[in-house]
């Protein structure tokens, strides 16, 4: 196997069923396919209580600066109905000018592309002026504890820095070069419980029915809108996601109701002001007798999930410029610069470095049947290889 093919990079990858948390041999066969090109190859276990143990993979090519980054993850989601797909999830089959298989696009596919794009520029080159590092996570589509995070501090810990980074992510809705991530939104969860007075449904003044008070609380959370957007992101969003009272019985009053929201947010809030607001709202809205008439305020509490996403947005103009001059220079088209989207772990990344993605077209990921063209391979190959000359170009600028 040459390390030149995508093609060939991908098949390998994706017969390595690496479902959350197992590796199931994909980082062994990408350690197989850098460490020919002359990188160091560290594997990492990561563990915490609670959670599962995550095998992950750093490897760097050089010593001296400029240090590029690429980040991405091998850890696919499960296959769902295996009998619902046209070809076996973990087969890599080619038909009609596709390639079949969990983690085609979400992310194998960038991975496979960019150990081509690297072969190549070494194969033309040699090795770059500067260093180039993979820092690959086992752990993006799980809990996100074991990977990343935690690989980002013990590469830290051993005097690694970086002065970029791209993550391999499908970036793009449609084709090939429409879009280049260089921010994200923030997100953010809670819970809220509102405590009622169980009782018979026929005797409704012996009771206190909880969901009219969730009710007055979940509307304020949606309306009126938080923001109207900026000039870098869309206006913040919140979702309630869950609503549950626990009661399987008609006739009974429930003691209490439960919902859980999500908010993505973007850069007119901080966490704690977001926090803030929140509980302004709900504060104000418990004490809203619409739907309670002669009632107390509502009595609610809330918790916060764990681990906040923050808001981001790159601004690193050799980054950026050298990856927008790549992509329209291979594909012909001008990417836009989005913050769009749901989370990754870009998030993590952007603490140590400024970081942007870009990758395949994502509208099979998590599907069945999820597939790539395989002309796409070749394309985004072709567009990493000249971002890594322009990249290394620019960045002494």
């Amino acid at each position: 196997m040459t390390a030149t093919d995508p093609v060939a990079n991908l098949q390998t990858l994706i017969r390595c069923p690496s479902v959350t948390p197992a590796e199931g041999g994909a980082l062994s066969a990408l350690e197989a396919m850098l460490t020919p090109l002359g990188f160091t190859v560290d594997r990492v276990q990561a563990s915490e209580a609670g959670t599962p143990d995550i095998e992950n993979l750093y490897a760097r090519l050089g010593k001296d600066g400029p240090h590029l980054m690429f980040a991405g993850h091998t850890d696919v989601v499960p296959v769902g109905d295996e009998g619902a797909w046209t070809h076996p999830p973990f087969a890599a089959e080619i038909s009609k000018g596709e390639l079949f298989g969990r983690g085609a696009v979400d992310m194998k596919g960038g991975i496979a592309c960019f150990v081509a794009a690297v072969a190549r520029h070494i194969e033309k080159n040699g090795p770059p002026n500067g260093s180039i590092s993979f820092l690959i996570t086992g752990d993006e589509e799980g809990p996100a504890i074991n990977g990343t995070t935690k690989l980002l501090q013990w590469a830290a810990e051993r005097g690694e820095s970086w002065d970029a980074c791209l993550v391999g992510e499908p970036t793009n809705p449609d084709r090939l070069g429409d879009m280049i991530k260089i921010g994200r939104r923030g997100s953010l969860s809670g819970k809220i419980t509102v405590h009622g007075v169980q009782g018979h449904a026929a005797y409704p003044h012996l009771a206190d029915n909880p969901v009219r008070g969730m009710l007055q609380l979940t509307q304020a959370l949606m309306d009126p809108p938080f923001d109207g957007g900026t000039d870098d992101f869309q206006p913040s969003n919140l979702e309630v996601t869950t609503v549950d009272v626990g009661n399987p019985a008609t006739n009974v009053i429930p003691a209490k109701a439960s919902a859980s929201f999500n908010i993505r947010f973007n850069d007119s809030w901080t966490v704690e002001r977001l926090r803030a607001e929140i509980l302004r709202r709900l504060d104000a809205a418990a004490g809203n007798g619409a739907l309670r008439p002669g009632r107390e305020a509502v009595s609610y509490d809330i918790v916060w999930a764990d681990r906040p996403s923050h808001v981001f947005l790159t601004r690193n103009n050799a980054l950026i410029a050298s990856l927008s001059s790549a992509v329209e220079s291979v594909s012909g088209q001008s990417p836009r610069l989005s913050t769009t989207g749901g989370t990754s772990d870009a998030r993590f990344i952007k603490d140590y470095c400024p970081v942007v993605e870009f990758g395949l077209v994502g509208q099979t990921m998590h599907m069945v049947d999820e597939r790539v063209a395989v002309a796409d391979l070749e394309t985004l190959t072709a567009i990493y290889e000249t971002f890594i000359a322009r990249w290394f170009a620019n960045a002494g600028l």
